[in-house]
């Protein structure tokens, strides 16, 4: 079976998110977010520009004709950003994490009415095969939320709904304008960003946290290439189940970094969240003007 460029692509920005959220929840508890943050989008902007450079558009790449644009893609990133950590302040980890992958749910309606994609029905019985295979992974790790629950369940949906917007908006982006430009101005944005909190106090990492916050930053970069990419040469409608397999990923970092083997409902979960990546690519769905 060949695989579309853009599946391909979008699997790997997936690995490389996962694998840079695995490095982060290393230093959560150390360090400050305004100084996470900082890092991970201050390190990332080397590796984008040396993309840049890769491609033969360094310097170019740096100009925009499309301002407006990526002052709206910014500014939803960086709400979506923070709309995930009050999620996570309020709720367990496994009923935050439940309520980002409505994402891909709410991407295909998003999609259809901005951009006009109509996905088939492949795609659409891939997408309720990820939500079960999701279901049943986690299903057992969800726990009655506590006090202000309803606060992060409202920034739960919240998050899913700026992400989705955020990913069908940078699907019109990548029409004008390079994905490497798309992917420098969010780094530099989340690099002010996170610098602005410097003076409510950072802390002097010692070298391993230092090595794990330089690599969440590279590792950041390589998945927001890998996705723009992907939604510059497929439609975000097709590649949305394939968000679920963050969560097979996931079981491996947690089987190398603590030790821990799944569960036999996890296997299940990740067994139906292939078959979903399966049938993307069966599909065969690509939006006119494909590269």
């Amino acid at each position: 079976m060949t695989f579309p460029r853009g599946v391909l692509l979008f699997l790997a920005a997936t690995f490389f998110g996962t694998a840079m959220s695995a490095c982060i929840r290393q230093v959560s508890g150390d360090v400050p977010l305004g100084q996470i943050i900082f890092w991970r989008s201050a390190t990332a902007l080397p590796p984008i520009i040396a993309y840049m450079a890769l491609c033969g558009d360094f310097p170019r790449a740096m100009t925009t004709r499309q301002p407006r644009l990526h002052l709206t893609r910014n500014l939803f990133g960086a709400l979506s950003m923070a709309l995930s950590f009050v999620s996570l302040t309020y709720l367990p980890v496994a009923n935050a994490q439940a309520l980002a992958y409505l994402t891909p749910v709410l991407t295909l309606p998003i999609a259809a009415v901005i951009a006009g994609e109509r996905p088939g029905r492949r795609v659409i019985s891939a997408l309720a095969l990820g939500v079960v295979g999701v279901s049943v992974m986690i299903g057992g790790a969800i726990r009655m939320p506590g006090d202000g629950a309803a606060i992060g369940v409202a920034a739960g949906l919240g998050f899913a709904a700026t992400m989705a917007f955020v990913r069908v908006h940078i699907r019109g982006m990548t029409r004008s304008e390079r994905p490497a430009t798309i992917a420098f101005y969010f780094g530099l944005t989340g690099s002010l960003i996170g610098l602005a909190s410097w003076p409510f106090g950072w802390i002097a990492p010692n070298p391993t946290t230092m090595a794990l916050l330089v690599t969440s930053g590279i590792l950041g970069a390589f998945a927001h290439i890998c996705a723009t990419e992907a939604v510059a040469r497929t439609a975000v409608s097709t590649i949305a189940p394939l968000e679920y397999t963050g969560l097979i990923w996931a079981l491996g970092f947690d089987i190398l970094l603590l030790g821990d083997p799944p569960a036999p409902a996890s296997l299940a979960g990740a067994a139906v969240i292939l078959l979903a990546v399966l049938v993307v690519a069966r599909s065969g769905e690509q939006p006119a003007g494909n590269k």
